[in-house]
């Protein structure tokens, strides 16, 4: 069983903040974003939390190990630094999509994310440390099996996102509707999946229904921790394992 703690995190009044007093010029506003994720990624990952951009507006991080204090510093980072605030929600569950819903659900309550009174909300369902585990989180590493040598190299790049982009869209859908996980597309031809207990066969399922619905190959190392930086690692090192060995699915070994 894993035990995954999500945070929901939504930039307050977005949409309206864009364009207003007019609208913002497109450069600073993917700017901005590009910003707000890259130093949001450093302040969980520091935590040995993951953060995934998700739309940028909306960004989704596993936080087991974090507490209230933790998101607290977060947000107020955030509010000291930037010109627009963020809400947080966390919740924990059996399973990632579970756990988001929890968080998402509770986050709407609050109030909509184009509400001008909604700021800084910060509700949190914290994974108590005694119930911690070193399986509670479980991360699964994609990548594209030779993406160089059938894409990169071989079409021009919009043609190569095409194709990786297809792979992963087929494998987000296919993750959260059968196995109630959550995939996030990570640069290059990678995808990283925060899954609930998944074995080596529904790995293999996943892996099949890509390949017969778009043609894509994929491989995926396999990793589980009490936090999402040492479940990470070792789906890492698992995905490594799979290069030289030439196995689809690997699970990292912590015997």
């Amino acid at each position: 069983m894993t035990n995954t703690q999500v945070t929901h995190v939504q930039i307050d009044n977005y949409g309206p903040w864009t364009v207003t007093p007019e609208p913002r010029r497109e450069v600073d506003l993917q700017t901005l974003q590009s910003r707000l994720y890259a130093d949001l990624a450093q302040l969980f990952g520091n935590r040995d939390g993951y953060l995934f951009f998700s739309r940028f507006d909306n960004m989704i991080a596993v936080t087991n190990g974090l507490d209230r204090n933790d998101h607290a510093r977060i947000q107020e980072s955030v509010g000291n630094r930037y010109p627009v605030s963020m809400s947080l929600s966390v919740a924990t569950a059996d399973t990632p999509a579970d756990a988001l819903g929890t968080a998402t659900e509770r986050l709407q309550q609050a109030g909509s994310a184009q509400d001008d009174g909604r700021r800084e909300v910060l509700k949190t369902d914290i994974l108590p440390p005694g119930d911690r585990t070193p399986t509670d989180v479980q991360l699964a590493h994609f990548d594209v099996d030779d993406a160089t040598g059938k894409y990169t190299d071989q079409l021009n790049e919009f043609d190569t996102f095409i194709q990786i982009e297809q792979g992963y869209a087929t494998l987000m859908k296919y993750m959260r509707l059968a196995h109630d996980s959550l995939s996030f597309f990570v640069g290059g031809d990678n995808i990283i999946a925060v899954c609930s207990a998944l074995d080596r066969d529904d790995y293999r399922d996943a892996i099949d229904h890509v390949q017969d619905s778009v043609g894509v190959e994929l491989k995926v190392g396999v990793g589980r921790g009490r936090d999402a930086a040492t479940a990470g690692m070792d789906a890492k090192h698992a995905l490594e394992a799979c290069r030289e060995t030439g196995r689809p699915v690997t699970f990292a070994d912590r015997s």
